[in-house]
Order: structure tokens, then C-alpha cells, then sequence
């Protein structure tokens, strides 16, 4: 459609005659809203949308002609939304630089445009770029073709937000990379940059909204999975804080609990208390499966940690019983246990540093006697060791 904008500097004789010119016969009246129209009832959503009705047929010879080119203003606006204005951007503006040839003769700059319009070249400028990125796309007419005063036909209103953005912000790297997010989460880019201008504001609805605290530390999480500094960063301020330092050890505890329930149910095997890992029995396997399916079925909002203390507990029990009850993984578990010890207390010995004890005064009596006395269970230890050999 072809889009003709009226000036609004008219003259009071050309406002006498305007009726008589207007083309578009027809505006758009708004209707009373419906009196039993349901109301929402989560505050959060956005109000739905009502079609359009076609407006009645109204003579503009009955109203003042003032009133029905605003109504035809408003019109042109409602249909195209910005790009009414972005065509008078487009065919009048030159920005600096650029020759002041053929059709461009009678251009101005962006900052002599802003001057007339009493805005600033800035705002003036983004809608240049909207336009020229639309032009890109092949939606309206080149620059250069374009001359001042001249109606093209525009997109629909509804594709302008898609090009223009309000904010200065969007031109940079960081503005771009929170576009990007935004439309690639489906909401307006105009809403992301808005946020991120006004950290303050987030704060606020992060502290004072539940809803708003959640996503916020959902993006959070999202977030820290590819960005080590941010990790180390929330790291260092969970240690730092007591509370938040116990609560990260008491999740950590029920994910580990919960974790050594889960092993067993999807490996099929069980880890003994001295480390070996055998086989689960199958009523061993069948108690965490039933544990571990009543933790999958708590809500985001329910607390964890009791359930896994008692699965895990549970578990660890028939474990131990598991053991006992088999002879053969008795006596292995035993001679395992007994081996673990044997190597812990052999490294511990062999860290002990004479060397420092020979060239600096530190020898006490009391370490020789701590001595002798490891010596006799040694020798204890080794005895009863040759003599198990001898009777087996």
C-alpha cells in the first residue's frame, strides 16, 4: 500500500479544504471494551490480544478537519507503526560523509534533521539504520533511491520492532550478544537491553520476587557452565559466607548420598565398605530403586536431603548385611579392610622425616616411648600373622 503523509504545518485555508482532498474517507473509531471481559489471573501474563473490528463508515465532512487528519495520522501509525517516521528519515536524511548528489542534493545530515525535529541525531540515526537494514532484507527502498517528500509502500507495524531498537546499547558487542539471547529465548530484544541498562531495577525484583529470584539464578547456573571466571567467582563468595558455605556441604552430602543409591539401581552393583564392588543382590537393588524413585518424584521446592539420609542409610544397611551373610565376600571384605589399613599406616611411617629429627632439637622422650610401644603391635601384628600361615 502506498502511504501518504500529511505535513502538519498546513495553513489555516489549506485546513478549510482538506476534507474535500482526504482520499481515505475512512478511520478508525475505538469500540467500548467488553463489560464481562474475563480477567486474568496471573499478574505476569500479558493482557490477550483482540482483533481488530472494521470501523463504521464515517464522513469526514461531519467532523473538523483538524481532528480527522490526526485520526489519519494515527491510522498511517497503527499500520505501519515506525516506519512512517523511518521514511521520513530515510528520504531526508544524508549522514556526514556521504556526496551530496542526484537525488541526496536536497538531504540534510542526521544532526540538522535532529535540530529541525528537536530530538537528538541519535535517535534520529537508529531509525536511519532500521531502515537500512530493512533495505537490506529487501522489505523497503534504498536510500539512494529515495527522494524528500516521497510515499513508498511500507511494511506492516508489526515487523518494525524486528529493525528498530530504542537504545544505544544494542549497537555494541555487548548489546548485540543480549539481543541475540533474547530472540533466541522469544522475547523482545528491547526488553533484554532495557534490563541490563538498569542492574538496580533487577535487583530489586530479584529481592523482592520469589519468581523473579529463580529465573534469575536458573540463568545463573545456565551461565556458569561456560564461564569459569563466574564459577570461581560464585565459588569464593559461597566459601566466604558461613551459612551459604554449610548449605553447599549439605547438598553436596545428599548428592553424594543420593548418587551411591542411583549407582546401584542403573549399575546393578553395590561398593562394600572397604571398596570392593560386587554384584547388588536383587533385593538389595529392588529397596533403592524404590527409594530413589520417591526422590525423583519430589517437587523443585522440596527439600532432598532427608530423603537421601534415609535411602542411603537404608541401602548401606543391606549392604553391610549383604556382606555378612556371604562367607566368602566375609573373608574378603576383611582381608581388604585389613590391607587398606596396613598401606595407610606403611605411607605414614615412611613420610616421618628422621633426617630433621637428627639435625634439629626436637627429639622428646615421649616419642621414643610412642615408638617402642608401635614396635610391640608390629612385632604382635607379625607374630599372629606366621602363626595363621602355619595353621592354614
Amino acid at each position: 500500500m502506498t502511504i501518504a503523509i500529511t505535513p502538519s504545518d498546513t495553513s489555516a485555508e489549506e485546513r478549510e479544504v482538506a476534507p474535500a482532498a482526504i482520499s481515505e474517507p475512512e478511520f478508525w473509531v475505538p469500540s467500548a471494551p467488553e463489560p464481562d471481559a474475563p480477567q486474568s489471573e496471573d499478574p505476569h501474563s500479558e493482557a490477550p490480544e483482540v482483533e481488530d473490528e472494521e470501523p463504521e463508515p464515517v464522513s469526514p465532512d461531519a467532523h473538523d478537519p483538524v481532528v480527522v487528519r490526526d485520526a489519519q495520522d494515527f491510522g498511517i501509525y497503527a499500520r505501519t507503526g515506525g516506519w512512517a517516521f523511518a521514511l521520513k528519515v530515510a528520504r531526508s536524511v544524508r549522514p556526514g560523509g556521504q556526496p551530496a548528489e542526484g537525488t541526496a542534493a536536497t538531504k540534510v545530515s542526521a544532526k540538522a534533521f535532529a535540530a529541525l525535529a528537536g530530538c537528538s541525531p541519535d535517535r534520529v540515526m537508529r531509525y536511519y539504520k532500521a531502515w537500512d537494514m530493512a533495505a537490506d532484507d529487501g522489505l523497503v527502498p534504498q536510500f539512494e533511491v529515495l527522494v524528500p517528500g516521497e510515499d513508498v509502500e511500507l511494511p506492516d507495524a508489526d515487523v518494525w520492532l524486528s529493525y528498530y531498537t530504542s537504545r544505544n546499547s544494542a549497537s555494541s558487542v555487548r548489546g548485540q550478544a543480549i539481543s541475540a539471547a533474547a530472540e533466541a529465548e522469544g522475547i523482545r530484544p528491547t526488553k533484554a537491553l532495557e534490563v541490563a541498562e538498569n542492574p538496580t531495577a533487577l535487583r530489586a525484583a530479584i529481592l523482592a520476587d520469589p519468581g523473579t529470584a529463580e529465573a534469575a539464578s536458573g540463568a545463573l547456573l545456565d551461565r556458569m557452565k561456560e564461564d569459569p571466571a563466574l564459577q570461581t567467582e560464585m565459588a569464593r563468595a559461597f566459601a566466604r559466607t558461613d551459612d551459604l558455605k554449610k548449605a553447599v556441604a549439605s547438598e553436596a552430602k545428599a548428592a553424594d548420598r543420593i548418587g551411591y543409591v542411583r549407582q546401584i539401581v542403573e549399575n546393578g552393583q553395590i561398593k562394600t565398605p572397604a571398596g570392593q564392588t560386587v554384584e547388588a543382590p536383587a533385593e538389595l537393588r529392588a529397596e533403592a530403586e524404590r527409594h530413589l524413585s520417591l526422590i525423583d518424584e519430589l517437587d523443585d521446592s522440596e527439600e532432598a536431603g532427608e530423603w537421601a539420609g534415609e535411602a542411603y542409610d537404608a541401602v548401606k544397611g543391606l549392604v553391610a548385611r549383604a556382606v555378612e551373610e556371604d562367607p566368602t565376600l566375609r573373608v574378603q571384605e576383611r582381608r581388604t579392610k585389613f590391607y587398606n589399613s596396613l598401606q595407610k599406616a606403611t605411607k605414614v611411617f615412611e613420610e616421618l622425616t628422621l633426617d630433621e629429627v637428627m639435625e634439629e632439637d626436637i627429639y622428646e622422650a615421649d616419642m621414643l616411648q610412642r615408638l617402642e610401644a608401635l614396635q610391640d603391635a608390629i612385632g604382635s601384628c607379625i607374630s599372629a600373622l606366621r602363626k595363621a600361615t602355619t595353621a592354614s
